[in-house]
């Protein structure tokens, strides 16, 4: 099996029709695992939750704990230009030839669990290779993401050494609950006996159902807000400086992207990092220098131009927030032109909304992808429309990008934003067709 033949055997198997809340589902995953040794034994785990940020937060573990010379595994989704980034290892993907030699030994297991149960899922098959990949890698710990909701995710077959919650908001309504609490009920079932949850949702009903599922688990709570304070010290658009404050140490952070939102998720990791066992717990200085060297695609990820350009992963109400408040922070005197496509399933009124308060135009378009519908984008105009706010629906997502580019003044700001797949499209044709023109 080559790579190509990998991610059109992946592509075949996803199917967004497919209930995740089956209780069926985290059996399959244990059926899988199981085919393939076990894997996730063969290590320590960090297992990372919640609505918003648990991406950035479990990068930024796996970057402090690399800084003390340990071999760290990272599993997270979605991917922003290829599969083989959601099983990384020192920061590093998977070779993609490496990739497709661990799924084509694994397919005699995959048919197993077929014939006896149903066929994995394009997340499980995925987060079976990461683990899997972590084990014959031998790894001294790894960061795992939940993928949706907590409970019945496929991570949640982990035992881990801690876990965290970062934030709650509504998102995936359909399946975890229409109510903060529903959906906070759901995420804190990846809590477990005598395991550390470290958590950042902020006072209120969805605080009250974590502290209660840790309660009923037995899971020790640890409030980050509670445990630490971030003092802010500027930086500039490539990048941020604050302090993380303990009771054990201050941390001097210099973090390479930007938003306040980031500001949490690095309060969240240190928080974290700071309950681990001892033989895993790196210094302030390892932390420090972890977290200088982290990148993170597609969340809010700036470039320089005329007009200048920010690439940020959107797709609930809760990160569109986010999003909306740092734009405000760091951009606060420039106008925004938004090129945005939206997942079909997602709340688009919802993402949209917070982006239409901003001193902004919209250019919005679709993306393809196989099994993936995106919302309409006439459909997505008419929200912004009825704001009196300026808006245009153009299919084609590279037409809309220069659109956008094209009609922003010079000291505007473009903001690609919405589904993970229009920001992974145009972000790899800017790097293909504008920086890499810059460099040579």
């Amino acid at each position: 099996m080559n790579y190509e033949e990998a991610n059109a055997y992946l592509e075949s198997t996803i199917d967004e029709r497919a209930s995740p809340r089956v209780p069926a589902r985290l059996e399959r995953m244990r059926s899988l695992l199981r085919e393939l040794g076990d894997p996730q034994h063969a290590y320590p785990a960090i297992h990372v939750g919640g609505t918003s940020g648990k991406g950035s937060t479990s990068t930024m573990i796996a970057a402090a704990l690399t800084a003390t010379g340990k071999r760290v595994g990272l599993h997270t989704k979605p991917h922003v230009t290829s599969v083989t980034e959601r099983m990384r290892i020192d920061g590093n993907p998977i070779a993609p030839e490496a990739f497709a030699g661990l799924l084509g030994e694994s397919m005699p297991a995959i048919e197993r669990v077929a014939r006896e149960e149903t066929r994995p899922t394009y997340y499980e098959t995925l987060l079976g290779l990461s683990l899997l990949y972590f084990a014959r890698e031998r790894v001294d710990v790894a960061v795992v993401e939940v993928g949706l909701g907590g409970r019945l995710d496929g991570t949640n077959v982990l035992e881990p050494i801690a876990s965290a919650i970062t934030n709650i908001g509504l998102d995936h309504v359909d399946v975890l609950g229409d109510t903060v609490e529903a959906i906070a009920r759901d995420k804190v079932g990846i809590a477990k006996f005598g395991i550390p949850l470290v958590s950042d949702v902020a006072d209120g009903p969805a605080r009250v159902e974590i502290e209660a599922g840790c309660a009923r688990a037995g899971a020790p709570f640890i409030a980050v807000r509670e445990r630490s304070r971030v003092e802010p010290r500027g930086g500039t658009h490539a990048g941020q400086s604050f302090d993380v404050v303990t009771a054990n140490a201050r941390y001097a952070l210099a973090l390479p992207v930007l938003g306040g939102f980031q500001r949490r998720n690095a309060a969240t990791a240190v928080v974290v990092l700071e309950n681990l066992p001892e033989y895993l717990r790196p210094t302030p200085h390892d932390v420090e220098r972890g977290l200088a060297s982290v990148a993170i695609a597609g969340r809010m990820e700036y470039f320089p131009a005329h007009p200048s350009i920010v690439f940020d992963i959107a797709h609930n109400a809760d990160k569109a927030a986010n999003l909306a408040s740092a734009l405000r922070e760091e951009f606060p005197a420039q106008r925004f032109a938004f090129v945005v496509a939206i997942g079909e399933s997602k709340d688009a009124t919802a993402i949209v909304e917070p982006l239409a308060e901003l001193p902004a135009s919209f250019v919005f378009t679709t993306f393809e992808v196989a099994g993936r519908p995106s919302t309409r984008p006439q459909r997505l105009a008419s929200i912004v429309a009825q704001r009196g706010v300026a808006a245009r629906a153009i299919a084609d997502p590279l037409e809309a990008f220069a659109i956008a580019r094209r009609t922003a003044g010079a000291d505007d700001i473009v903001v690609v934003t919405g589904s993970t797949f229009i920001v992974a499209t145009l972000r790899a044709w800017w790097l293909a067709n504008v920086v890499a023109a810059h460099r040579r």
